[in-house]
């Protein structure tokens, strides 16, 4: 029903992902394989290019007003796939979850603040906090059955005092972990004990591979509800990033209220483009969505095994997202000997470990929303260059 084995040609199209490989990488892209930058290689649900035909058969491109329709989306979408009851005076909308967690960091925290980050995580989150003045403090990820955990007693031990926020990415982001229930209520518990709002970037809440379930930050620790934003988006769900639309839910009427003087300060308004996109992505690409899904787990089952294959790397078990976490260690190279062996003889861009936070050093992201192809091809020269 849907062909995400077709290739489609990317370069010369103003795409991020492959017309600035040479540049970041070093890695051109006549001959290169880009595995970094978080989309995908496939086209959109029928729906979403169906929507953006009909805005331009229409020719007129004002400013986009009336968003029930928008609100309602979400709502339902919330509630048919995570059985999470939103309310409309709940969702803000904002220019993508970046600008979206950047605006957490100027409504709940001052310059100087602490801002905790479980790392490694998503570097954007550590881009925002410096550049807001505002310090990072890393509580670093433990290795546990071949998964990521927190280590939340270590934390609290290193605590000072200036914190404000936590920033919790769930699914996590670039581990692939799908957190428990459990272990999203300790976290709220642990925020509640010291004064502290918890921002949880939901963004890759759609793409989980069974049997593993996403739940809803909310839902894990109902009790904590009022003192939590949680971040939403269609854009990586649908592939649709330059929509630049998504969605701050915050059930506390306060923090709201503090979430909105920001963006109205910061003279933000709506994507018109990008609110039809989420729209119909919701109301629409559910079904695109499954086979999605399913044609990824394929996909991170044949890079897996070859990878674990190759003597030195382990990839660590990918249980929601596309971005698969690479364990170079076992080599005995430096980090960059490695990058030199992937970027210059494996012809491969992918992110580097370090750039997502202490215990990301060794290790390297590659996106695997690509037609199988290229993931096959991506595996053989890997296999070439570390045999």
């Amino acid at each position: 029903m849907f062909n995400f084995d077709e290739i489609v040609e990317r370069r010369g199209t103003h795409s991020a992902k492959w017309d600035e490989m040479e540049s970041s990488f070093g890695v051109s892209p006549d001959e290169g394989l880009p595995m970094w930058v978080a989309d995908m290689d496939f086209k959109a649900p029928p729906a979403v290019n169906q929507v953006l035909m009909e805005a331009a058969d229409n020719g007129v491109n004002g400013y986009y007003g009336d968003d029930h329709r928008y609100r309602n989306a979400v709502i339902t979408w919330m509630s048919k796939r995570h059985q999470w009851s939103v309310q409309p005076e709940w969702i803000v909308t904002c220019a993508g979850l970046v600008q979206g967690t950047a605006f957490c960091v100027q409504a709940y925290s001052k310059p100087g603040d602490g801002v905790i980050l479980f790392t490694p995580v998503y570097h954007a989150f550590s881009r925002v906090i410096n550049a807001n003045q505002r310090v990072v403090v890393e509580s670093p990820l433990v290795q546990e059955g071949g998964h990521y955990k927190m280590d939340l007693p270590a934390l609290a031990a290193n605590l000072n005092g200036r914190e404000k926020m936590v920033i919790l990415c769930s699914p996590h982001n670039p581990g692939g972990r799908v957190w428990s229930a459990d272990e999203i209520r300790e976290v709220a518990e642990f925020c509640a004990q010291h004064d502290l709002i918890l921002v949880v970037d939901e963004i890759h809440h759609d793409l989980v591979f069974p049997p593993n379930k996403h739940i809803v930050a909310t839902l894990a620790a109902p009790k904590h509800e009022q003192n939590m934003i949680i971040l939403a988006a269609t854009t990586k769900t649908f592939n649709i990033a330059s929509a630049l639309t998504g969605a701050a839910i915050i059930p506390n009427e306060t923090l709201r209220a503090q979430y909105t003087s920001v963006l109205n300060a910061a003279g933000v308004g709506p994507n018109r483009i990008g609110m039809l996109m989420a729209t119909a992505a919701y109301e629409q690409g559910e079904a695109w969505l499954e086979a999605l899904v399913e044609y990824l787990d394929e996909n991170r089952r044949i890079f897996d095994e070859a990878i674990n294959a190759i003597d030195g790397l382990q990839s660590m078990t990918l249980q929601a997202t596309y971005l698969s976490w690479v364990d170079f260690s076992g080599t005995g190279l430096t980090p960059d000997q490695v990058i030199e062996k992937v970027q210059s003889e494996a012809k491969i861009a992918a992110n580097h470990g370090s750039s997502f936070g202490t215990g990301g050093e060794q290790f390297l992201r590659f996106n695997l929303a690509t037609p199988r192809a290229r993931v096959v091809e991506a595996i053989e020269r890997l296999q070439r260059v570390f045999a």
